[in-house]
């Protein structure tokens, strides 16, 4: 063990302080770690490694993780349509695990005394990255100032100024964290229940008017392709993002209930994710069984609702993968979307396995596999078991 402490490092406000009170206030040999979740480009890194070097850190180590991201997570909440509170794509709440886990591994690979996270007392991901960090390296002592000291935004700022930081103040006004799977905005009016976030706090802007078609090709669940050419899965979102933020798609509030038992508000934006989910739902609802579908919203809610409050690490997450990659078998087929500013509308589908097939009828309109008699003793029993019930308690009664 040493004095050094691993910071987990984004650049904004929160972490920027606690390079300075651990600096200062702790004489700790501050090591900061930014782990990229697909929400940063190259030069933003750099730049972000360039104001940690002015504040003061000893190392910086930036750790890329956007692809593992996507394989161990985005795509299990793609196959399960999973958002919370039938909004929010979990865009923080499934990154904030991957960033605990790589953050405490590195800290073990160290031998680091000390793992920091800017987390507040007030919030999800303070339980996110202590659970980590607990279980990957616990002889590390854990230390989170801006929990500890109840801190306020304006409180923070004030530290950094008599320290002679100068940052965008503006800016610091709202809390922003972007990643391959969305992006969450945060500000004094995602603390009250009735004001929305303004249009300058969205980091996407409208672009475009009119509307737009794309065209999404899926691969047993998996988005690979717009507009017919071939992607990775990650290129393929990051494409669709670009796209569909240009018409400022996927802008919304989340309020939900909080791991401490509060509820929380917040706003984000996620183009990619939203347009990625409706897509791949309604192509489910035409290739899967009934029974499928029933089944897999029942496991992809607790699924969703464990990696929310930071138990991805449970065994029984991998479980809930197995199934769910195992429904996917058949999610093949091309998805037509239209783009329009604020808005997207899921056109229709077309597929190999569409079980929406005229072969055995065509709904509300003529039925080639059954006869009207058929129906009628199909009926008759299916009545049976009510039947029973209604004549035995009209009896008692």
């Amino acid at each position: 063990m040493n004095d050094t402490v691993v910071l987990a490092y984004s650049g904004g406000l929160d972490t920027s302080y606690c390079v300075k009170y651990l600096k200062h206030e702790k004489n700790l040999e501050v090591h900061a770690v930014l782990v990229n979740t697909g929400g940063f480009e190259e030069a933003e890194i750099e730049e972000i490694k360039s104001r940690a070097i002015s504040l003061g850190v000893s190392k910086f180590e930036s750790i890329d993780v956007t692809e593992e991201f996507y394989q161990k997570a985005i795509r299990y909440l793609i196959f399960g349509n999973i958002l919370k509170n039938d909004t929010y794509p979990m865009s923080v709440s499934a990154e904030r695990i991957f960033q605990a886990i790589a953050i405490a591994e590195y800290a073990a690979k160290i031998n680091a005394r000390y793992i920091a996270h800017g987390s507040t007392g007030a919030g999800n991901d303070q339980v996110r990255f202590d659970l980590a960090f607990n279980i990957i390296c616990p002889e590390a002592e854990i230390i989170t100032p801006i929990r500890d000291q109840q801190l306020s935004r304006s409180e923070e700022i004030e530290y950094l100024k008599y320290h002679g930081v100068e940052m965008s103040w503006e800016k610091a006004k709202y809390s922003i964290n972007k990643g391959l799977w969305g992006t969450s905005v945060g500000g004094a009016e995602t603390l009250t229940s009735n004001l929305t976030l303004p249009e300058k706090a969205y980091p996407s802007q409208l672009i475009k008017k009119g509307s737009e078609t794309i065209k999404l090709t899926f691969k047993s669940g998996e988005l690979v392709g717009i507009d017919g050419n071939a992607y990775s899965s990650v290129q393929s979102i990051q494409l669709l993002d670009k796209l569909a933020s240009a018409f400022a798609v996927g802008r919304d509030m989340h309020v939900g209930d909080t791991i401490i038992g509060i509820k929380g508000r917040v706003g984000f934006e996620a183009a990619a994710p939203l347009v990625t989910i409706k897509a791949h739902h309604t192509l489910e609802k035409h290739v899967l069984t009934k029974w499928q579908l029933y089944w897999k919203d029942q496991l992809a809610e607790w699924y969703g609702m464990m990696m929310h409050e930071g138990q991805y690490l449970d065994p029984v997450m991998r479980d809930i993968e197995t199934f769910l990659k195992n429904t996917q078998l058949n999610v093949t087929g091309e998805v037509e979307v239209e783009l329009h500013p604020y808005r997207f509308v899921v056109v229709g589908i077309t597929s190999k396995y569409d079980l929406m097939n005229s072969k055995f009828g065509d709904y509300g309109e003529m039925n080639n596999a059954w006869s009207g008699e058929d129906v009628k003793g199909f009926t008759k029993i299916l009545a049976n078991q009510t039947k029973i019930h209604s004549a035995v308690n009209k009896a008692k009664s």
